[in-house]
Protein backbone atom coordinates (compact mmCIF):
# COMPACT_ATOMS: atom_id res chain seq x y z
CA UNK A 1 0.00 0.00 0.00
CA UNK A 2 2.81 2.21 0.63
CA UNK A 3 4.63 1.90 -2.75
CA UNK A 4 0.66 2.71 -4.22
CA UNK A 5 0.94 5.77 -2.06
CA UNK A 6 4.20 6.66 -2.80
CA UNK A 7 3.57 6.17 -6.70
CA UNK A 8 0.48 8.52 -6.55
CA UNK A 9 2.02 11.58 -5.21
CA UNK A 10 5.10 11.27 -7.25
CA UNK A 11 2.27 11.52 -10.50
CA UNK A 12 0.47 14.29 -8.84
CA UNK A 13 3.68 16.42 -8.37
CA UNK A 14 5.43 15.31 -11.42
CA UNK A 15 1.58 16.59 -13.52
CA UNK A 16 1.68 19.86 -11.41
CA UNK A 17 5.29 20.84 -12.01
CA UNK A 18 4.27 19.99 -15.64
CA UNK A 19 1.25 22.21 -15.71
CA UNK A 20 3.45 24.84 -14.43
CA UNK A 21 6.53 24.70 -16.85
CA UNK A 22 4.11 24.13 -20.21
CA UNK A 23 1.84 27.66 -18.40
CA UNK A 24 5.66 29.41 -18.00
CA UNK A 25 7.51 27.92 -21.15
CA UNK A 26 8.09 30.63 -23.91
CA UNK A 27 6.66 33.59 -21.82
CA UNK A 28 8.62 37.06 -22.01
CA UNK A 29 8.52 38.30 -18.91
CA UNK A 30 10.97 40.33 -16.71
CA UNK A 31 13.68 38.23 -15.26
CA UNK A 32 14.93 38.06 -11.21
CA UNK A 33 18.00 39.49 -11.95
CA UNK A 34 17.21 41.67 -14.93
CA UNK A 35 17.31 44.68 -13.54
CA UNK A 36 20.49 46.57 -14.57
CA UNK A 37 21.64 43.80 -17.01
CA UNK A 38 22.87 45.65 -20.30
CA UNK A 39 24.72 44.30 -22.68
CA UNK A 40 27.20 45.68 -25.48
CA UNK A 41 27.99 45.00 -28.65
CA UNK A 42 31.71 43.65 -27.94
CA UNK A 43 29.58 41.03 -26.20
CA UNK A 44 27.13 40.05 -28.65
CA UNK A 45 29.94 40.28 -31.51
CA UNK A 46 27.70 42.20 -33.51
CA UNK A 47 26.24 45.95 -33.45
CA UNK A 48 22.85 46.71 -31.75
CA UNK A 49 20.20 47.23 -33.01
CA UNK A 50 18.72 51.20 -33.59
CA UNK A 51 15.74 50.28 -31.80
CA UNK A 52 15.78 47.38 -30.41
CA UNK A 53 18.00 43.77 -30.72
CA UNK A 54 16.36 40.66 -29.94
CA UNK A 55 18.82 37.39 -29.01
CA UNK A 56 18.78 34.28 -28.63
CA UNK A 57 21.18 31.75 -26.97
CA UNK A 58 21.35 28.23 -28.90
CA UNK A 59 22.84 25.09 -29.07
CA UNK A 60 23.57 22.30 -31.65
CA UNK A 61 20.88 20.17 -29.83
CA UNK A 62 18.21 22.39 -29.36
CA UNK A 63 15.45 20.70 -31.25
CA UNK A 64 13.14 24.20 -31.25
CA UNK A 65 16.17 26.52 -31.39
CA UNK A 66 15.72 26.27 -35.38
CA UNK A 67 12.03 27.30 -35.47
CA UNK A 68 12.96 30.37 -32.66
CA UNK A 69 15.73 31.41 -35.35
CA UNK A 70 13.24 31.89 -38.61
CA UNK A 71 10.38 33.30 -35.95
CA UNK A 72 13.00 36.10 -34.67
CA UNK A 73 14.75 36.68 -37.79
CA UNK A 74 10.75 37.00 -39.40
CA UNK A 75 10.48 39.62 -36.90
CA UNK A 76 13.25 41.50 -36.99
CA UNK A 77 13.27 41.82 -40.68
CA UNK A 78 9.95 43.12 -40.93
CA UNK A 79 10.50 45.90 -38.12
CA UNK A 80 12.64 48.89 -39.04
CA UNK A 81 15.66 49.05 -36.34
CA UNK A 82 15.41 45.30 -34.70
CA UNK A 83 17.96 43.24 -35.18
CA UNK A 84 18.17 39.37 -34.35
CA UNK A 85 21.71 38.26 -33.14
CA UNK A 86 22.08 34.58 -32.63
CA UNK A 87 24.90 33.14 -29.88
CA UNK A 88 26.26 29.67 -29.49
CA UNK A 89 25.74 29.08 -25.81
CA UNK A 90 28.27 26.37 -26.02
CA UNK A 91 30.79 28.73 -27.01
CA UNK A 92 30.05 31.85 -25.03
CA UNK A 93 29.72 30.16 -21.45
CA UNK A 94 30.75 33.37 -20.11
CA UNK A 95 27.86 35.59 -21.31
CA UNK A 96 25.94 32.17 -20.64
CA UNK A 97 27.11 32.49 -17.08
CA UNK A 98 26.55 36.31 -16.66
CA UNK A 99 22.86 36.44 -18.11
CA UNK A 100 22.20 32.76 -16.17
CA UNK A 101 21.08 31.23 -18.98
CA UNK A 102 19.37 27.77 -17.85
CA UNK A 103 17.98 26.33 -21.12
CA UNK A 104 17.90 26.82 -24.97
CA UNK A 105 16.28 28.67 -26.25
CA UNK A 106 16.62 31.19 -24.17
CA UNK A 107 15.50 35.00 -26.12
CA UNK A 108 16.63 38.36 -24.41
CA UNK A 109 15.05 41.77 -25.69
CA UNK A 110 16.78 44.28 -25.40
CA UNK A 111 16.40 48.41 -25.97
CA UNK A 112 18.42 50.42 -28.08
CA UNK A 113 21.11 50.68 -25.49
CA UNK A 114 20.96 46.96 -25.17
CA UNK A 115 19.33 47.02 -21.36
CA UNK A 116 17.09 43.81 -21.26
CA UNK A 117 13.53 44.33 -20.59
CA UNK A 118 12.10 40.95 -21.64
CA UNK A 119 13.13 37.15 -21.47
CA UNK A 120 11.80 34.12 -22.64
CA UNK A 121 13.38 30.68 -21.36
CA UNK A 122 11.56 28.73 -24.46
CA UNK A 123 10.29 29.51 -27.61
CA UNK A 124 8.32 32.25 -27.57
CA UNK A 125 4.92 33.32 -29.58
CA UNK A 126 4.85 35.57 -32.61
CA UNK A 127 2.66 37.61 -30.48
CA UNK A 128 4.97 37.68 -27.44
CA UNK A 129 7.66 38.85 -29.52
CA UNK A 130 6.03 42.11 -31.03
CA UNK A 131 4.74 42.90 -27.60
CA UNK A 132 7.83 42.78 -26.02
CA UNK A 133 9.54 44.79 -28.77
CA UNK A 134 6.52 47.46 -28.53
CA UNK A 135 7.78 47.75 -24.78
CA UNK A 136 11.43 47.76 -25.65
CA UNK A 137 10.87 50.55 -28.30
CA UNK A 138 8.03 52.99 -26.28
CA UNK A 139 10.71 54.75 -24.61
Amino acid sequence: MTGLVVAVVVLALASVFGLVRARRDGRLRTGRGDAGLRLSPGELGESLGDRATLVQFSTSLCATCPGTRRLLSDVASGTPGVRHVEIDAEKRLDLVRRVEVMRTPTVLVLDRDGRVVRRASGPPTRAEVVSALELATAG
